[in-house]
């Protein structure tokens, strides 16, 4: 389960590796939009958009650090994910940099998620 990749402060692992922690109780924050989340999403993922699709081009969610501290706490352990994982890589370093101590980005994203045929969930299901 090694790292894939490294920013200054992130790092990334590949889809198994997220996989792995998920199983193992690490919380899966998903950063893509609302609209996105609700097409698919790993079980039991969280979502708390990184950016909004705005007819100006993507705007960052201004209160991404506070409706995140509102569902996860700083010592939890999270795996973060987007569609491809360059959101998510974003949002993982600027957690790390808000003090969440324990956030892993994951590489490929939800694509690589599907493609490898992990579980996922459509709200649609849950109506």
């Amino acid at each position: 389960m090694a790292p894939i990749r490294s920013s200054e402060s992130a790092v990334t692992v590949d889809v198994h590796a997220a996989k792995g922690f998920v199983d193992s109780g690490h919380k899966y924050l998903d950063v893509r939009t609302v609209e996105e989340f609700k097409k698919g999403h790993p079980w039991n993922a969280l979502n708390v958009p990184y950016v909004f699709f705005t007819p100006q081009g993507r705007e960052k969610n201004p209160e991404f650090l506070e409706q995140v501290s509102l569902i996860c706490d700083k010592h939890d352990h999270i795996v973060v994910g987007c569609q491809s994982g360059v959101r998510s890589l974003q949002a993982t370093e600027e957690l790390l940099k808000a003090g969440f101590e324990h956030v892993k980005n994951m590489g490929g994203g939800y694509v690589a998620w599907v493609e490898n045929g992990f579980l996922v969930k459509a709200l649609q299901e849950e109506l």
